[in-house]
């Protein structure tokens, strides 16, 4: 047999190396970045995380089998949202799309089958169309093979009532509240309609609004995500970069902190209430802006009467290396605090009780 060199092949290979360098990301081949991102999650967290072998499904090490199991699901670049989040008081299975890409129904239905228990599944979704429509596909498989399923649609986002990718508001980081709670929930043996109810009202009460002053890259792009002046900032963008209430003049934080709260305190009156609150990071952020930013927030709030029972100032939910944060608050009552302050214990979140 006569072996020739597929030199057109080689060529594409290396204008794909190429290519990835040029991004000046720590990356391969642009479009191996997230199975290889996924294989180093689950290296890193063995006894946490197992990945499927059907593709891109990463479900807890051991099964969890007397309680509802909670699914969710998205694009790959809000690291650590969703995989960061399986484990104990939280997730049972996150399926990763393509950056900014929604999961396959296919995927999604073998999540779902591998954490399926008799108590039923719970889905929580981000609302975005093709999210919405490829796990309400997958739900519709499984309930065909007698697999109990319900579920809930984030939309904590009040920057636009409609968007990009949406019809209503967008889901974004107030989504991992409600993994907290609805995890927490799902720990205490609830059916899975209690499980249902209670994240459903952390979904109620939870506002988020984000800021951006830098784009991100998505690898298989290989172009900034969208263009911004560098004495310009975004106001309400998504977590996709999508555009949001305006573009204005860069001013100082606690100016930005302001508008942002406005918003949120406009959408809801949180008055007299208890709140937690996340400061997240969209990527580039350091700690170091977020708990500047922070330090004004607690004094709007406290200020306004309302006070901060829980504060978490991280990167929960990013947009690769988008420069950027947003703010989150979750209404709190007797039964949401117990639940926030229960025990999780997961490679991005670990609350040890209280």
């Amino acid at each position: 047999m006569i072996c020739t060199l597929d030199v057109g092949h080689k060529n594409d290979e290396n204008d794909m190396r190429k290519r990835g360098n040029e991004l000046k990301k720590f990356i391969n081949l642009p479009e191996n970045c997230e199975k290889e991102m996924i294989l180093g999650l689950v290296k890193a967290n063995p006894t946490y995380l197992r990945k499927l072998d059907c593709g891109n499904v990463i479900v807890r090490a051991e099964k969890k089998r007397d309680k509802v199991a909670l699914i969710t699901g998205g694009g790959s670049g809000h690291e650590p949202a969703h995989a960061g989040y399986i484990g104990k008081g939280m997730l049972d299975c996150a399926v990763p799309g393509a950056v900014f890409s929604s999961p396959t129904p296919d995927q999604i239905y073998e999540g779902i089958k591998a954490i399926a228990t008799p108590a039923g599944v719970l889905m929580i979704i981000k609302n975005y169309s093709g999210d919405i429509m490829n796990f309400e596909m997958a739900q519709d498989m499984a309930e065909m093979d007698g697999i109990k399923v319900a579920k809930v649609i984030t939309d904590d986002d009040v920057a636009v009532q409609n968007s990009t990718w949406t019809i209503g508001r967008r889901g974004v980081a107030g989504t991992v509240f409600v993994h907290k709670i609805a995890g927490a929930k799902a720990e205490t043996g609830a059916s899975l309609e209690e499980v249902q109810r209670a994240a459903q009202e952390a979904i109620d009460n939870v506002r988020t609004m984000g800021v951006a002053i830098a784009p991100c890259i998505v690898p298989a792009a290989g172009i900034p995500g969208f263009e911004i002046a560098e004495d310009e900032l975004e106001m309400g963008i998504g977590i996709h970069g999508e555009p949001g209430v305006s573009k204005q003049k860069m001013k100082p934080v606690d100016e930005i902190v302001d508008e942002l709260l406005s918003h949120i305190l406009e959408d809801m009156d949180y008055y007299g209430s208890e709140v937690a609150v996340m400061v997240n990071s969209a990527g580039a952020t350091p700690q170091m802006e977020l708990l500047i930013a922070y330090n004004h927030i607690a004094d709007v709030l406290a200020e306004k009467g309302i006070k901060i029972y829980r504060a978490y100032v991280g990167e929960y939910m990013t947009s690769l290396e988008m420069q950027g944060m947003s703010i989150s608050l979750l209404k709190l009552n007797d039964e949401r605090k117990a639940l926030l302050d229960s025990v999780a214990d997961t490679p991005a979140f670990k609350e040890f009780g209280r």
